[in-house]
């Protein structure tokens, strides 16, 4: 089963009260390469913790690109940010974006999209 394993990301991932959580995820491709746009909504503080990061797995967890997000986002929920030009494997019909916060690490679960 191809999901499979992002089923077990998701089984292996702590449940976390203030993770980040993916409400939209697209991905375009243009050219050789992919861009995503990434909706996603967090509980931000300030510095001491905040969303910082969001990635781009495949199906076996390899990590595929990564969007640093350098600031918090106390008043601006959610936002989108995007990453392009992502080179993916040949033959890759779907991917998983995972975000991060700088307190309670990689989050669950994984937003999965189907590419085109």
């Amino acid at each position: 089963m191809k999901h499979a394993a992002f089923a077990l990301l998701l089984l292996s991932a702590p449940a976390l009260a203030d993770a980040p959580f993916i409400d939209t995820a697209y991905a375009e491709q243009t050219g050789d390469t992919w861009r995503f746009t990434v909706t996603l909504a967090h509980p931000d503080t300030g510095w001491d913790h905040y969303a910082d990061g969001w990635r781009i797995v495949d199906e076996d967890g390899q990590v595929l690109g990564v969007r640093e997000l350098l600031h918090p986002h106390v008043d601006e929920q959610p936002f989108t940010r995007s990453l392009g030009g992502v080179s993916l494997p040949e033959g890759t019909t779907h991917v998983g974006i995972q975000a991060r916060c700088n307190q309670d690490g990689w989050a669950a679960p994984i937003f999965l999209i189907e590419l085109e």
